[in-house]
C-alpha cells in the first residue's frame, strides 16, 4: 500500500551544531518548528547543556552522527550512546543512523518507553543509490521502530535528484519520510521534495552553513515553509509529526 503524502507543511528543522548555532537558537525570536542538536560537534559543552537546553523555544531532536555519515570528533560507539543517553531526557525526537540502529536497539527501547519519537537515518555524501535501495533501507528503518525515515544524500545531477523524488512520490514503506539532497542541487531538491511529501526539511540557524544546499531558516520562511502565525500545533497529525512527547 502507498503511503499517503501528508498535504501540511513540512516542519522545519534549525540545525545546531556549534556554540554559535546554539547563541542564535536561544535568541531567535521566531523559531523554526523542531532544532537539531548535534551532540557529536558540541562535546565540550556538555554541561553548559545541560543547563541551556530547558531554554530553547522548539522541541528538539538529538543525535550523535557516526563519523562515517559526517559525524564530528570521530566518537566511538560507546561515546556516542553515552553522550545519547545523557540527553534523551531533553529530546522529542532521538535520530540514529541506519547502520547504527542494531547495536543501539537498546537505545531505541529506551527513548520508545520515554515517548521519544525515533528518526532512523541514512546518509551518503558520494552519492544518491536508486529507488529500490532506497526503499530497501526504509523497509529496514520500520523494522527497527523508525516513526521517521531520514534520507540525505549527494544530489550533484538531475539523474541524483530524480532518484530521490522517484522514491518520495513511489513510496510503499508505510512510514513517514524526510528527504533531502546535498551538493550542487541541494537547495532546489529540499524545495521540491518538501512540496513532494517530506515531513522535515532541516536549515541553518544562521546565514552560513557548511553543508553545501542547505538554507536557512529564514530562507525557507521567505519561500512559505514557515508555521503561520497562530497556526497551533495540535493541528498535525501524531503520525507524521507529533510535537509533544506525550500526544
Amino acid at each position: 500500500m502507498t503511503t499517503r503524502r501528508s498535504k501540511r507543511r513540512p516542519r522545519i528543522v534549525g540545525v545546531i551544531a556549534s556554540p554559535a548555532d546554539l547563541d542564535r537558537a536561544l535568541r531567535v525570536r521566531r523559531p523554526p518548528d523542531l532544532f537539531e542538536l548535534r551532540l557529536d560537534c558540541l562535546v565540550r559543552m556538555d554541561d553548559q547543556l545541560k543547563r541551556l537546553l530547558p531554554k530553547l523555544p522548539a522541541p528538539l531532536i538529538i543525535t550523535a552522527r557516526h563519523p562515517r555519515e559526517g559525524g564530528a570528533g570521530r566518537l566511538s560507539l560507546s561515546q556516542r550512546r553515552k553522550l545519547l543517553a545523557r540527553f534523551l531526557g531533553h529530546a522529542d525526537y532521538l535520530d540514529v543512523e541506519l547502520r547504527s540502529a542494531s547495536v543501539l536497539r537498546s537505545l531505541l527501547a529506551l527513548a520508545k518507553k520515554k515517548k521519544v519519537r525515533r528518526i532512523i537515518s541514512f546518509h551518503n555524501f558520494k552519492s544518491t543509490p536508486n529507488a529500490r535501495i532506497l526503499a530497501a533501507k526504509a523497509r529496514e528503518a520500520k523494522s527497527h521502530g523508525a516513526d521517521i525515515f531520514k534520507i540525505a544524500t549527494r544530489t550533484d545531477t538531475p539523474m541524483e535528484l530524480g532518484r530521490l523524488l522517484d522514491f518520495i512520490t513511489k513510496n510503499r514503506v508505510d512510514v513517514p519520510l524526510a528527504v533531502m539532497g546535498i551538493g550542487r542541487l541541494g537547495a532546489i531538491s529540499r524545495v521540491l521534495l518538501a512540496r513532494a511529501g517530506s515531513v522535515l526539511i532541516y536549515a541553518s540557524v544562521g546565514a552560513v552553513t557548511d553543508v553545501e544546499g542547505q538554507m536557512s531558516v529564514e530562507q525557507l520562511r521567505a519561500l512559505g515553509f514557515a508555521r503561520e502565525t497562530g497556526e497551533p500545533l495540535e493541528s498535525i497529525p501524531p503520525r507524521h509529526l507529533p510535537f509533544a512527547r506525550h500526544a
